[in-house]
């Protein structure tokens, strides 16, 4: 079992006790990171319960050889998909997917997730072709954060409806 694998299987029923997800546990460089997630997000003090459980277990079990450094984190805008749930909850999200190497087709596919199951994901890409994939064809998935700048006039509209504000006085 790779120390990955030793980790979650350690961590997961200490963040379900805490009341959030482990979305993932990464091992790379001597440091052990582990996303967490909850629907209402993640505050300082389940980050800090996770850290301090975590932490114990790992030095009780001690899974890795050598030292380490323990981060806790939560995922950010753009979202890990490593379990079938994760994408089943992300349907309708745009994603970007790393195919594991000897899969046919291209390695990278982009689009918005359309469907998703215990089997597998399909993936529509911007000019409406699929791709369907199986979880064991993905090394790497993830939800992708599209910046969009709020127009100009939107900002306007926005600073008119302050002005007009009944009992405002606007200027001097």
């Amino acid at each position: 079992m790779a120390v990955t694998d030793r980790i979650d299987a350690l961590a997961a029923p200490l963040c379900d006790r805490v009341g959030v997800e482990l979305l993932d546990v990464e091992y790379e460089g001597g440091v052990v990171r582990l996303v967490v997630d909850h629907p209402d997000g993640v505050g300082m003090d389940a980050i800090a319960s996770v850290t301090r459980e975590v932490s114990r277990a790992l030095d009780h079990e001690d899974p890795i050889s050598g030292t380490y450094t323990l981060e806790v984190t939560s995922p950010g805008l753009e979202r890990p998909l490593k379990r079938p749930e994760h994408f089943i909850r992300s349907l309708g999200a745009e994603v970007a997917i790393k195919t594991a190497p000897g899969v046919d087709g291209d390695r990278r596919v982009a689009g918005v997730l359309a469907a998703a199951d215990k089997r597998g994901i399909v993936v529509q890409a911007e000019g409406g072709d699929e791709r369907s994939l199986r979880h064991d064809e993905i090394l790497k998935a993830r939800t992708v954060f599209t910046w969009t700048p709020e127009s100009k006039s939107a900002r306007k509209g926005d600073d008119r409806s302050a002005e007009a504000a009944p009992g405002r006085k606007v200027g001097s």
